[in-house]
């Protein structure tokens, strides 16, 4: 997210804004709604954190994507099985005390409360100390909130209310507790959960007033990641397609398309994803979170620094091959507990199954073994049909955005010298794929030499999705011809043709045969291109549980490495359960658990 605003403005100013004896202050932890904000900088330090939080360990600072969605949609395959509420995750099996449906409930509502704090703030500093000159800063620092208070809400409607229960009981089902005030007693802060239909009007009304406040406004150099009106109408038009508002997502979305924004080519996007500076914040990006691999002195998140980067690279980093050449001495550029799971390679349409290693027929004895002169090697014979499948449009390109291939693609692990990359040590021999994680990845150098940090900005709302929403909303409006174009727009951008002419690889329809081999996306080029465009950015779970694909999808990968069961579903799992912890302590949600937990 925006780079001064976590640097400069990075604290916030807890006690009262001017410098008097302490007996004569407020408390010193809280804040002074009585003469605090007073300046555009105090206000702007009270939004910070309304970005900040966005980066809590809890969220996409560390635990939500690699711990929590990625094994529940399987883009991953994690050895790791120390952890009961992760192996839940995978398991597709949470409870109201699993770690990570906690975490995220009180990430994503403390970053609800930072924004209501905002909003009260911009409030007071207009009534009492705002100069008519600043009124159109305000405004764009409202917009702001408006825009982060709605995707916080939009993240726990999707994941905690009843919206997507197969067989609900009543018409207006529970969403999630509404708090559009900042609560001064304990009776406010315990919130019943209120109806789907208003957190979704909430949701739809934030986002309407953000891109009114945000109206035109480009944010330039250290403001760079700010949101925008663009990005509040791209989430809105979102929100009408997740709550079957077709036409009303089909003129928000065009909008959106008629921005000016667009996708980008094929080699820029396959760049963003491994944190190549210059492809940060490009046509493409809405709404993008600011990672920089500075760890300030710490553990990442865990620093304590405000601006500490995200260390999910952690978790699923790539596998180099060992420095004397061999797979059995490969190493993790992190911790290594996941790798992509390979029931995604043949997804992509990769049919040439697993390799063999064979004598390198060009390897120097004299020189003795190395990463560059292994003694055994991928068989030649394959890795040639690897490589040319990466050309000649029969295997989904992209797999190599998403995925590292062994033997075939390379990583830096020390920083200065390129290693193939390896199966990792629990994955190898016969039959086995080994292919790592790529997506959100450190392929520069192994994560633990640099603080530990990541160095990848992360796409939460890009134009690609947009397309794809809008494809949807046409297809449910008796449009198939526009929701056919704009799906073949993504596919021709991914096979590096131009998105705007057909070509040979478009689908004819929208029932064409896809890459995939499941039922479910087998003859469903929206599903599909849905999937694979956005592979392990944390919206296919949204999608698994809006569509009710559950049961394909367990049937279709059916195991996980920390799974000791085959995969199994159950309609309940479509939405995560209120936490224990608060139901124990909101008297006004206790009797008010989602189906089945």
């Amino acid at each position: 997210m925006t780079k001064r605003i976590y640097t400069a403005l990075a604290l916030l100013v807890l006690g009262a804004g001017c410098a008097k004896d302490p007996s004569l202050v407020g408390p010193t932890n809280a804040y002074s709604t009585s003469n605090y904000p007073s300046t555009l900088d105090g206000l702007n330090s009270v939004l910070a954190p309304c970005y900040s939080n966005l980066r809590d360990p809890g969220l996409f600072g560390f635990h939500f994507l690699p711990k929590a969605i990625s094994n529940s949609e399987h883009a991953v395959n994690s050895i790791y099985n120390g952890d009961a509420s992760w192996n839940d995750m995978a398991a597709v099996n949470v409870s109201p005390t699993n770690e990570y449906v906690n975490e995220a409930w009180q990430v994503l509502f403390t970053g609800v409360k930072n924004c209501n704090v905002l909003l009260e703030g911009a409030d007071l500093f207009t009534q009492h100390y705002a100069k008519s000159s600043d009124l159109p800063t305000v405004a764009l620092i409202k917009g702001q909130a408006y825009f982060l208070r709605a995707y916080y809400y939009f993240e726990l409607e999707c994941l905690y209310g009843e919206d997507n229960v197969p067989s609900p009981s009543a018409t207006d089902t529970l969403g999630v507790p509404i708090f559009n005030g900042v609560p001064t007693t304990l009776a406010q802060s315990q919130q019943p959960r209120s109806s789907i239909k208003n957190v979704w009007a909430l949701i739809e009304s934030d986002l309407q007033q953000a891109a009114t406040l945000l109206k035109g406004q480009v944010w330039t150099g250290n403001d760079e990641g700010r949101v925008t009106d663009v990005a509040a109408e791209a989430l809105l038009g979102k929100a009408y397609v997740f709550t079957k508002n077709y036409a009303a997502a089909k003129t928000m979305l065009s909008t959106v398309i008629g921005s000016g924004k667009g996708l980008v080519g094929y080699d820029t996007l396959r760049g963003e994803f491994i944190g190549i500076t210059a492809y940060k914040f490009n046509r493409e990006s809405l709404f993008e979170l600011n990672i920089d691999q500075n760890s300030y002195g710490g553990y990442g998140v865990y620093s304590g620094a405000a601006n500490s980067t995200t260390i999910m690279g952690l978790i699923w980093p790539p596998w180099a091959l060992g420095s004397d050449g061999t797979e059995g001495n490969c190493t993790p550029m992190g911790y290594g507990n996941e790798i992509a799971h390979w029931k995604n390679v043949l997804r992509y349409g990769y049919k040439l199954g697993t390799y063999n290693l064979v004598a390198n027929p060009n390897y120097n004895a004299a020189k003795g073994p190395s990463y560059n002169n292994p003694q055994e090697v991928m068989d030649p014979v394959y890795k040639a049909a690897a490589l040319a499948a990466r050309t000649n449009g029969t295997v989904d390109p992209r797999l190599y955005i998403s995925m590292l291939q062994p033997w075939v693609d390379s990583v830096s692990p020390d920083g200065q010298h390129w290693y193939p990359v390896s199966r990792p040590n629990f994955e190898q021999g016969a039959g086995t794929y080994g292919w790592s994680i790529r997506k959100y990845t450190p392929v520069f150098n192994n994560i633990n030499n640099v603080g530990p940090a990541d160095d990848v900005n992360l796409h939460l709302l890009r134009m690609a999705d947009v397309y794809l929403l809008y494809a949807e909303a046409c297809a449910n409006t008796g449009d198939p011809s526009d929701a056919l174009e704009y799906i073949n727009k993504v596919k021709r951008r991914a096979y590096g043709y131009p998105i705007n002419s057909a070509s040979p690889i478009d689908y004819a329809s929208l029932t064409a045969a896809t890459m995939a081999p499941d039922p479910s996306l087998a003859n469903n080029p929206l599903y599909y291109e849905r999937w694979a465009e956005l592979f392990n950015e944390g919206q296919w779970w949204l999608d698994v549980c809006r569509w009710h694909l559950g049961p394909n999808e367990a049937a279709y990968y059916g195991s996980a490495y920390n799974v000791t069961t085959p995969l199994s579903w159950s309609d309940k799992s479509y939405v995560w359960p209120i936490p224990l912890n608060e139901t124990n302590s909101n008297p006004l949600v206790a009797n008010q658990q989602n189906p089945g937990y």
